[in-house]
């Protein structure tokens, strides 16, 4: 393999087999790629470049490689959402609370990742406290997606709440970038930017060092531009934790390896209660076009059905919230982060979370604390944690007669910077088919798979039984083989 145009433009795999061969030094590559960062500081997409910490780590890669003790990520450059912790660089999960936080201690997941050699190049925005569908909800401002509608030049949104992590690697400002998703924030930005996002099982990867938002629901996962590339990075992410206690000890399969399974003889499900109003035309269509790639690789489809998926957003938005009220609490203004001048306390308090907090989190606050509130736990709380376990039964029923479902990622394609912003509602309805998977703990992944008439990415979701993540790629890579997405966004570095 040659290299022939911008090294920013292979793909991570593509970079360790030339990193190996020493086509290019680890070195260059991230210089490449810092030099990417400065071009494209337009879309907003890293709160804090670490230019002079990437260097390093890629100085170190160079040394290993040439001593022949290469590492599974050596030189390989990765930018990590903000929402992760990192020794010595700020981490402020896009909140002004939190701006001047610098955690003394790594992630789980990042402390994996520089252990296998990869290069951290910054921090990404989000969503603040990774509350939102578009990225537009952060401190630090919107993240602009890198396409653009024919005929438009408008903004639009890269999807949340991992908005800048999707932009990143869209813009090949990273081959690949660290999101996490709580009801599809890994999905639908990877959707909506035309790349690849995996949301591994619940408890797969490690949520240590995380900045929670709803414990029960959160989960650390990569976005690549291939689905082997995302197999690469989620094969050192994954693992069992001592310090998390919702990870789960089970052994980490070789995910790279599953790619080279085809999906004959796999049985596809298709839920008849996800044709529903409101999905754009383009996306229907493009779902029984992946359908019909499928058989024509000698998969099964079949119909199935997950009668209770029609309440998971009700749901989601009521367990996720009441979380988030009790997660958030600990931002007082006392320990940590930002705090406000006051004369008292209670003062303290309220002064700090009046100030610290955007619309949404506070919106939210509200939502949780009063689903707790002793009057309505019953009422709502309750309710909904027992239909989220209706809709999990729903999913082992149908994962008795299918190997995987079949779904589109979102209902539309990424809308403009300001459509939906005044109707929290309209929002929420963007994660209409993510969100049962992660009621339901399961591993979804986002692969892109058409263009709309006006030339902006739709993806395809799969849906896996828990833990069988291998399956999954299969699927996936079936899918990326027969769309062959090969399209670019028009604002692109190189």
């Amino acid at each position: 393999m040659t290299v022939s145009g911008p090294v920013t433009h292979l793909t991570l795999a593509e970079m360790r087999e030339l990193l190996g061969k020493r086509a290019f030094s680890a070195k260059e590559l991230t210089q490449a790629h810092l030099e990417a960062m400065e071009s494209q500081r337009a879309l907003n997409a890293f709160t804090c470049e670490t230019a002079d910490k990437a260097l390093a780590m890629a100085e170190a890669a160079d040394a290993r490689l040439a001593k022949g003790e290469a590492r599974p990520l050596d030189g390989l450059p990765v930018a990590i959402k903000d929402l992760y912790c990192t020794e010595g660089v700020e981490t402020t999960a896009g909140s002004n609370i939190l701006k001047g936080f610098v955690p003394t201690y790594e992630s789980s997941v990042t402390a994996k990742l520089w252990q296998a050699g990869a290069v951290m190049t910054g921090k990404l925005n989000m969503d603040e406290f990774a509350m939102g569908s578009a990225n537009m909800n952060s401190a630090f401002g919107p993240v602009a997606n890198p396409w653009q509608r024919k005929g438009d030049n408008r903004d639009l949104v890269p999807g949340g709440s991992s908005g800048g992590a999707a932009a990143a690697v869209a813009a090949r400002m990273a081959p690949a970038s660290l999101g996490t998703d709580t009801g599809g924030s890994i999905r639908q930005p990877a959707s909506f930017c035309g790349i690849v996002g995996m949301k591994p099982s619940y408890g797969r990867c490690s949520r240590w060092g995380i900045v929670a938002f709803a414990s029960s629901l959160d989960q650390a996962g990569p976005f690549t531009r291939t689905v082997r590339d995302s197999a690469i990075v989620l094969g050192v992410m994954a693992g069992f934790d001592p310090k998390d206690s919702t990870s789960v000890d089970l052994p980490v399969p070789d995910y790279e390896a599953a790619l080279h399974k085809n999906v004959k003889g796999l049985t596809v499900g298709v839920a008849k209660e996800y044709r529903m109003p409101g999905v754009a035309g383009e996306v229907e269509r493009l779902w029984k076009r992946g359908m019909t790639w499928l058989e024509e690789q000698g998969a099964h489809i079949r119909e199935i059905s997950l009668p209770h998926s029609q309440h998971a957003l009700p749901t989601y938005y009521i367990l996720a919230p009441a979380e988030a009220s009790s997660n958030l609490a600990r931002y007082d203004g006392v320990r940590f982060g930002a705090r406000a001048a006051a004369e008292d306390l209670t003062g303290l308090y309220e002064a700090t979370r009046g100030q610290g907090f955007g619309a949404e989190v506070k919106r939210r606050i509200l939502i949780g604390t009063y689903v707790l509130s002793a009057g309505y736990y019953d009422a709502y709380y309750n309710k909904a944690r027992r239909i989220r376990s209706l809709i999990a039964r729903d999913f082992a029923r149908a994962f008795e007669q299918v190997d995987v479902i079949l779904t589109p990622t979102a209902p539309t394609a990424a809308f403009a910077q300001g459509e939906k912003m005044d109707d929290p509602v309209a929002m929420y309805l963007n994660d209409i088919f993510t969100v049962p998977a992660s009621l339901a703990g399961l591993p979804a992944m986002s692969v892109p798979a058409g263009l709309t008439d006006r030339g902006l990415p739709l993806g395809l979701q799969i849906i896996g039984k828990a833990f069988d993540e291998e399956t999954v790629f299969r699927v996936g890579h079936a899918l990326e083989t027969a769309a062959h997405f090969t399209h670019r966004p028009q604002r692109i570095s190189g």
